[in-house]
């Protein structure tokens, strides 16, 4: 396996690009609660990082919670959309070969020294009560990763995507949580796994 491209991260402003206060806030939530957690970071040290005044905080976005969601929607863009989907479909062009390379990509972010996890994993289980805004947010996030694999299972031909997607996708969640144990072979461990699991699901057809 080679190594994948960094898992995006907040970008910083080139020079003369200064973001807007908005960008700020929602850059330094961002990197604070992929480090740390959702409630773990309070209010006043966002604003503190970010250098915005609290009325402009609160101008921008009502509550805590409010932020955090917004900082799940971008997680979704640049982790899912931007990097995880982008990267698949460069290393591979056949759908269960596109399958397969998911954990190519998440074996280079799982040797990176600033790997960070899953934040919607992390605020799924921060936030237990299934009524939770964030945890209905992230539940949501992560059915779209789950229906992006059950696409892919379609195109491969296997007769069940969805349940087959369901299948993959606990091999690449606890993939995640093995390399945020230490474990930093996981993705490795995880596809040859995937490809026993590809290989019954192909033949079923």
């Amino acid at each position: 396996m080679s190594n994948s491209q960094d898992a995006p991260g907040e970008r910083k402003p080139t020079s003369g690009n200064e973001p807007s206060a908005r960008e700020r806030i929602v850059g330094t939530a961002y990197e604070l609660f992929c480090q740390h957690g959702i409630k773990a970071v309070g209010i006043d040290r966002i604003i503190a990082e970010s250098g915005v005044a609290k009325m402009t905080m609160y101008r921008h976005f009502s509550s805590k919670e409010a932020l955090a969601l917004a900082v799940l929607e971008r997680r979704e863009r640049r982790w899912t959309e931007d990097w995880l989907q982008v990267q698949v479909q460069q290393r591979a062009s056949a759908p269960a070969d596109q399958l397969l390379a998911i954990f190519d990509v998440f074996d280079g972010w799982f040797r990176q020294l600033d790997f960070e996890g899953c934040l919607f994993i992390d605020a799924l289980l921060e936030f237990d009560d299934r009524a939770h805004p964030i945890h209905q947010a992230s539940r949501e996030h992560l059915g779209r990763i789950r229906r992006f694999i059950a696409q892919l299972a379609s195109g491969a031909g296997i007769a069940d995507p969805d349940g087959f997607a369901r299948q993959w996708h606990i091999l690449m969640k606890g993939s995640i949580v093995a390399a945020g144990e230490g474990d930093v072979d996981a993705a490795r461990r995880a596809q040859a796994m995937a490809q026993l699991l590809l290989a019954v699901a192909t033949e079923a057809r």
